[in-house]
């Protein structure tokens, strides 16, 4: 409630500070459960004032950000006679900062206007007109005349305008925008009508800059920049507009203020820059190098464009025991970084600033990260902008698409599919020149997902720049370069192949909701909640010792579920308002710089039944209370084979029927040396707690599918002794599949 008293507080003190100045009109933002700090500095002159697209520069451009009018209207209408208000661009309409907070819908259309001014000096120039991103459907008119329309909710796009334009007065701009959300096949990632669980709010209309480039006649107007770091290499070409036979293109390669490499040729031609003494980009070194782009015509410069480029190389090698890893610059590493949905309280897809664009960057980099997912949205050029420049990796997602598994209409559905596979080449060829995008994945736990193997061998081969992982968490078909699987709450071991690296894709989860930061008062939810800053701690530090052992059986990389709150979800590492931190940053950094280490040796103590059964005395009527001690006479029990439970339980090779409410379990072993480095090794479902010598060595909720690690408390370690020892377990079932074993390993860290 404090929280929203304060967001409330916020927009009175802005719209009245708005409301004092008649030149930005009556915009003010609309009510909402919360907003981040960047919210308050948000003023209808002054949105998003970055240059929108920092790997292709150039001086002269307007930014159209700002109020317009709108007007929603049933699809079927023409262009609305009068409008119902202002909306303040680039936010889109269902976000408070859009100053309206209204829901479209797949039956109307969104109309948008406003006017503009071109400078005197732009004359005699093509003129065009930049969308960063409008979602979904756009037919865009100047001053009555229509110019140009654009399906494609992710992905920029542009226009030239310079036929449409009046020789001077005001130019009237109008866009019609239709977005059906989850009721077509259009990629839309979380997006949905009905937010609930997972699923988000819909977002219609612009939600990227809007702007004008004055450009020649004959212009620059794509870069394709590979590096080829191993020689020390930049492949680059320009595709150019209005060129003619003759016409050449000049790159120039510099490392500060000295010349790296030069080279030239024909117009739409590739050349090699070959620099001398190459740095490596990376997330600790995040060099770049700048780029100048010429094109010239008999000598004189007809267009110039201003860039930059990162010389990394990725791909899948080998270590010393011949398992597939992930290397980066010829070097073998683990790549480790949270789920970021992308989402904002206040702007909804829309970051309130560049400020609040790059703070989940920053502190991603801060809580000890050295990778991020992007999952099923694309970002403004700046977001991946910042990733080079600070030094952080990027697996990027394709925004998922619903598609129905049987459809009488196939034409329909290959149109579906055509433009799923548009819209997947337009978000390669807007960001593949950035170094920090290293994988690109088409698809996530079967959304829409098919012709998997087709997609990504064309993935591949279209950039081979990036790996591809191509069926994120279900539906693998053996294609692709990763190996990928998805566990809630915790990581499960590692499925290691000859080829594909194996990567734990999603995971994590774990939830803490914080009063007075919360979208919703109720119908909040994690994979697994807890109700303060220590438990979630606690059970975030398991985590990390878990992927400790996967990294040595094979696991390359790690995806935590995830950056922030976000509606009703309340696992992230931060609230939705970026306002609370829930675990210390530093504290974070110390765990995860772990993952970064060699992994750890680990030598099996006591052997599960994962392989082959190991006996234990068993009983599922409740025993005395002290059944587990070591003195306890079990001889009366009834002995069997683990792993002990009900068939077709999830990662359970089951050996002896259990299916009653509850088992109590033990088993002697015999014990020499220290207990340093020892851990359980525990398949359970559902809660379990497991003794060593009668003291409690852990507790379990809920299932594992698979078997994890966990450390031991202090008490059991110490109650071990030399010689004969008993592991003890019992186990509690309420519904599904049920499960129980458990085992010993000891875990040492490389010097």
């Amino acid at each position: 409630m404090a929280q929203r008293q304060y967001f409330s507080a916020v927009l009175l003190a802005l719209g009245c500070a708005l409301a004092a100045d008649p030149a930005l009109g009556d915009w003010t933002p609309a009510d909402s459960p919360l907003a981040t700090r960047w919210a308050v500095d948000v003023r209808p002159d002054s949105v998003l004032p970055e240059y929108p697209r920092p790997q292709m520069v150039r001086q002269d451009w307007m930014n159209l950000n700002g109020l317009w009018e709108y007007a929603i209207r049933p699809k079927a209408q023409g262009a609305p006679a009068a409008y119902d208000g202002q909306i303040l661009v680039p936010f889109p309409i269902e976000s408070a900062l859009s100053g309206v907070k209204k829901t479209v819908g797949a039956g109307d259309r969104l109309w948008m206007r406003r006017t503009f001014a071109i400078p005197a000096g732009w004359r005699g120039r093509s003129v065009l007109l930049h969308f960063g991103a409008v979602d979904w459907e756009a037919k865009v008119w100047v001053n009555g005349q229509e110019i140009g329309e654009h399906r494609g909710g992710f992905d920029p796009f542009f226009f030239d305008i310079a036929s449409a334009l009046k020789p001077e007065g005001p130019q009237e701009l109008v866009a019609s925008i239709w977005d059906p959300t989850d009721a077509g096949g259009q990629p839309r990632g979380k997006q949905v009508r009905q937010p609930h669980g997972i699923w988000y709010t819909s977002v219609t209309g612009v939600w990227q800059t809007v702007w004008l480039e004055p450009v020649p006649r004959a212009r620059i107007e794509r870069l394709v920049l590979e590096p080829d770091l191993a020689r020390g290499i930049l492949n680059a070409r320009a595709e150019c507009a209005g060129a003619r036979p003759g016409d050449i293109v000049r790159f120039a390669a510099r490392d500060g203020q000295n010349l790296a490499a030069e080279a030239e040729g024909p117009a739409g031609d590739a050349v090699e820059l070959a620099i001398e003494n190459p740095k490596p980009w990376s997330p600790d070194s995040p060099f770049l190098y700048d780029l100048d782009v010429s094109l010239l015509r008999e000598g004189s410069e007809e267009d110039s464009v201003r860039s930059y480029f990162g010389l990394r190389d990725i791909r899948v090698e080998k270590d010393e025991r011949g398992v597939p890893r992930l290397a980066l610059n010829g070097k073998i590493g683990f790549q480790y970084g949270p789920l970021d949905q992308g989402w904002q309280p206040d702007g909804l897809y829309t970051a309130a600033s560049d400020q609040a664009l790059v703070f989940d960057i920053e502190m991603t980099k801060r809580m000890g990260f050295n990778m991020i997912r992007k999952h099923v949205k694309v970002e403004p050029a700046r977001w991946y902008y910042h990733c080079d420049r600070l030094g952080i990796l990027v697996w990027q997602d394709m925004p998922s698409a619903s598609r129905p598994k049987e459809s009488a209409d196939a034409a329909a559905l290959k149109q579906r599919d055509a433009q799923f596979e548009s819209e997947l080449m337009a978000m390669v060829d807007c960001f593949r020149n950035h170094p920090s995008i290293v994988v690109w994945v088409p698809f996530n736990e079967g959304w829409g997902q098919y012709d998997s193997k087709r997609i990504s061998a064309w993935l591949q081969e279209y950039d081979p720049n990036c790996l591809v992982n191509h069926a994120s968490g279900w539906n693998d078909e053996g294609a692709g370069d990763l190996k990928d699987q998805h566990s809630y709450p915790f990581p499960k071991a590692p499925a290691v192949e000859n080829e594909r690296a194996s990567v734990q894709g999603e995971f994590g989860g774990l939830g803490w909701p914080v009063e007075g930061h919360l979208w919703w008062d109720k119908r909040n939810w994690g994979y697994r909640t807890y109700s303060s800053r220590e438990e979630l701690a606690e059970n975030y530090r398991n985590v990390i010792e878990r992927l400790r052992e996967f990294q040595s059986l094979g696991l390359s990389a790690g995806v935590y579920t995830q950056t922030t709150d976000v509606e009703g979800e309340v696992n992230g590492l931060m609230t939705y308002d970026r306002e609370v931190i829930k675990l210390d940053a530093d504290w974070l950094a110390g765990l995860n710089q772990r993952l970064y280490l060699p992994p750890p040796t680990i030598e099996t103590v006591l052997e599960t039944s994962e392989q082959a059964g190991q006996r234990w005395r068993y009983t599922t009527e409740k025993p005395v209370e002290d059944w587990a001690s070591p003195d306890f006479d079990d001889s009366s029990w009834q002995e069997g084979e683990g792993v002990f439970g009900t068939a077709k339980t999830p990662g359970a090779k089951v050996r002896t029927i259990w299916n009653t409410p509850e088992i109590w379990l033990r088993r002697a072993f015999p014990f020499e040396g220290d207990a340093e480095g020892l851990r359980l090794t525990v398949l359970h479902d559902e809660d379990a707690e497991i003794y060593l010598n009668g003291e409690l060595a852990a507790a379990f909720e809920g299932h594992t599918g698979s078997y994890v690690g966990a450390p031991i408390r202090e008490a059991a370690l110490a109650a071990l002794r030399q010689g004969t020892n008993t592991l003890a377990a019992h186990c509690r079932q309420t519904t599904g599949g049920q499960s129980i074993d458990a085992g010993l390993r000891r875990v040492t860290e490389a010097p």
